[in-house]
């Protein structure tokens, strides 16, 4: 029997898998970070940035508030004013649990993985709302390609100091780039805005011994795929139904593996049943084959928002590899 990482090798490498990769089993996730990432439900916080998030008690996740009052970037021209990157801590206390989890992870069976949020385009919709990122891409191009030049900066600093730390085999990334339909933006804005950036950081993080670049986003992004492949990702999870996860299989799958098909939306709610999940991976799993895909839940992390679900997606997925392999 293959171990975790190894039958995730032979399955995002179009070789011989002896079962499907069962959701995130092939990575431990460190989250020991310094930073504060979450809210609590029910909570709200300011990060460093000064961006202040809300978890309504009753909602799934927590978002940005962006009224005035808690708005950080009001002018996209003036960002130098109102844009300042916190500084990274790096004392050997704040990093002692991230370090001592790593350390304790089998390397030969899992991927020891740096996990990285917000990424840059939330980032820039994060800072100053949706509405106001979507149209300072059109209306003020040259002040937002400085400020991702600002914002990748930050992300390659931090990295040096993931890496040093850390030493991890992969990378768990976060942007979401759509909604369940569309991109947020066209290819051609994200080629010119986006692609760059990416481009400098996940080859970054390749060429300081990171063997594994995941990326998360639970969305529509099939337009954007061979941007994904020309970045460096090597498997783009949270890949909703909408997508045509078969096709895109079919046509990219030797190089970039797809991680998702099973819609947290459609099996992780209040009435969830099991036969709801097993029909879901099944679906899934048949229709996408053994190759350049993982079954896995849209969410980006290994639980589900609601009890049992994730757990019950797992033991369908193991059910169904003892059929199909």
């Amino acid at each position: 029997m293959l171990t975790k990482r190894q039958n995730l090798l032979e399955t995002i490498k179009g070789g011989n898998p002896d079962r499907f990769v069962n959701q995130y089993e092939f990575m431990e996730i460190i989250l020991e970070v310094p930073s504060k990432l979450m809210a609590e439900p029910g909570t709200e916080f300011k990060n460093d940035w000064g961006i202040t998030f809300r978890w309504p008690e009753g909602q799934l996740g927590q978002f940005p508030v962006h009224d005035e009052e808690h708005k950080v970037l009001k002018d996209i021209t003036e960002w130098r004013n109102y844009v300042k990157a916190p500084v990274i801590n790096n004392s050997d206390e704040a990093w002692a649990a991230a370090v001592a989890h790593a350390s304790s992870v089998d390397r030969k069976d899992q991927f020891v993985t740096a996990f990285v949020a917000p990424g840059v385009f939330e980032m820039c919709h994060h800072l100053m709302s949706m509405e106001d990122a979507l149209m300072a891409l059109y209306e003020e191009p040259e002040a937002m390609h400085e400020l991702i030049d600002y914002l990748t900066e930050y992300e390659l600093n931090y990295a040096k100091v993931l890496i040093d730390r850390l030493h991890p085999d992969a990378l768990f990334h976060h942007d979401d780039w759509g909604s369940q339909k569309s991109s947020f933006i066209s290819p051609a804005m994200f080629e010119e805005f986006y692609l760059p950036a990416y481009k400098k950081i996940y080859g970054f993080y390749k060429q300081n011994g990171v063997e594994l670049i995941v990326h998360h986003s639970d969305s529509y992004a099939a337009n954007l795929v061979p941007f994904m492949i020309e970045m460096g990702i090597d498997i783009w999870q949270g890949v909703m139904t909408t997508n045509n996860t078969p096709e895109l299989i079919k046509n990219y799958g030797k190089q970039i593996t797809f991680m998702g098909d099973i819609d947290s939306g459609v099996v992780d709610f209040p009435g969830w049943t099991p036969e709801i999940v097993a029909r879901e991976v099944e679906r899934a799993c048949k229709n996408c084959g053994k190759l350049y895909f993982i079954p896995n839940l849209t969410q980006g992390l290994n639980f589900s928002s609601f009890p049992g679900v994730y757990q019950c997606a797992s033991e369908a997925i193991d059910k169904i590899s003892k059929e199909m392999f």
